[in-house]
C-alpha cells in the first residue's frame, strides 16, 4: 500500500523529467454537462500519456546495482513506451512484453523509444509468463505497469498538480484500467478528502464486477474500443479502490467515441477514447455531477 508521502516523493523525483501539464476548461462543455469541468491534461505529458509520471520515478528509484541490468515489463500501448523513455534518460535497456493484436502505433511507439520488444499471445497469462521469463534470464527488474507501487505513486502526481491548479475541486474522475492511476490518485487526494469516481468501458467493466461481488473478478473477456481499460485491476490497485473510491461508473463505447469528439470540437485536442471515458460519465451521471466543481484527467491523447 502506498501513502501520500510516497506521492509527495514521487513529484520531486520525476521533476526535472515529466511536465507539468495544463488544466484546460471550455465553457460550451460546463453548458453541456451542468457543472464546472476541469481537464486535467496528461494527453500533453511526454510521451502523450500520464504513463510517463510512474515509469520515470520506478526508473529513478531503482539503485544503481537493480538499473545495471536493466527493466521489464508487458504493455500494449502508454506504458511500454514511457518505460522506454525513462529507461533510456537513465542509459539504461527497457524490455517490453507486447501482446499480439496491440493497436500498431503504439507498438511503433515504443520500438522509436528504443525498447527491445517482445511479442506473445494477446492473454494476461502469456504476458505475465513471457514477463517473468525474461526476468529470469536478465536478472532485470520488473516494473509492473500498475501493481508497482512506484508506478502508482508516479500516477498520483498528476492529481496533485491539479489540486494545486483547482484547490477547491468537489469531485474528481479517472478511467480505471489495471488501476495504477486511479491508485495513485486515490492516495494523493487522500488528505484533502475530495469524492474519487472511476470510470470503465462497459465491455472491460470488471473493477465494477469485482466492487459488486467484493472480490477480484478476473475471467471478463474485454471487448471495448478503449485500447488503454483492458487490463484487469491489480491486487493491490483493487484494494486502494475498495477503500479510497466513492463509485466505478460505466459507460458504453459509443458514449466514449461522443465524448472524443466533443473535446476535439472545444477543446481543440486528440484524445483516446479511453481518456474520454471521464467526460462521457459526466454526461451520462448528470445527477451526480450537476452543478459541482469536478476534475478529469485525460489520460493520454496516442491515438
Amino acid at each position: 500500500m502506498i501513502t501520500f508521502t510516497d506521492v509527495l516523493n514521487a513529484a520531486a523525483r520525476i521533476a526535472p523529467y515529466a511536465r507539468v501539464t495544463p488544466v484546460k476548461t471550455s465553457p460550451a462543455l460546463d453548458a453541456l454537462a451542468g457543472a464546472s469541468l476541469f481537464f486535467k491534461c496528461e494527453n500533453l505529458q511526454v510521451g502523450g500519456a500520464f504513463k510517463f509520471r510512474g515509469a520515470v520515478n520506478a526508473v529513478f528509484a531503482l539503485s544503481e546495482a537493480q538499473a545495471a541490468h536493466g527493466v521489464v515489463t508487458h504493455s500494449s500501448g502508454n506504458h511500454g513506451a514511457a518505460l522506454a523513455r525513462a529507461a533510456k534518460l537513465r542509459g539504461i535497456t527497457a524490455h517490453v512484453v507486447v501482446p499480439d493484436g496491440a493497436v500498431q502505433s503504439k507498438v511503433d511507439a515504443i520500438a522509436a523509444a528504443g525498447a527491445v520488444i517482445h511479442r506473445c499471445a494477446p492473454t494476461q497469462a502469456a504476458r505475465e509468463a513471457v514477463t517473468a521469463g525474461l526476468v529470469q534470464e536478465l536478472g532485470a527488474v520488473l516494473v509492473h505497469p500498475y501493481e508497482d507501487p512506484n508506478v502508482m505513486a508516479g500516477q498520483g502526481t498528476a492529481a496533485l498538480e491539479l489540486q494545486h491548479a483547482v484547490p477547491d475541486l468537489d469531485a474528481v474522475v479517472a478511467p480505471v484500467g489495471g488501476g495504477g492511476l486511479i491508485s495513485g490518485t486515490a492516495i494523493a487526494l487522500d488528505p484533502v478528502d475530495i469524492p474519487l469516481y472511476g470510470v470503465e468501458p462497459e465491455g472491460a467493466a470488471e473493477t465494477a464486477a469485482s466492487l459488486l461481488a467484493k472480490e477480484r473478478i478476473t475471467h471478463i473477456v474485454p471487448d471495448t474500443l478503449c485500447d488503454g481499460l483492458r487490463a484487469v485491476v491489480g491486487v493491490p490497485n483493487f484494494a486502494i479502490i475498495e477503500q479510497h473510491v466513492l463509485q466505478v461508473l460505466t459507460v458504453s463505447d459509443a458514449q466514449c467515441l461522443a465524448a472524443q469528439a466533443l473535446v476535439a470540437e472545444h477543446l481543440k485536442m486528440v484524445i483516446e477514447p479511453s481518456s474520454a471515458t471521464v467526460l462521457a460519465a459526466v454526461l451520462a451521471y448528470p445527477a451526480l455531477f450537476k452543478g459541482k466543481r469536478v476534475g478529469l484527467i485525460v489520460t493520454g491523447g496516442n491515438v
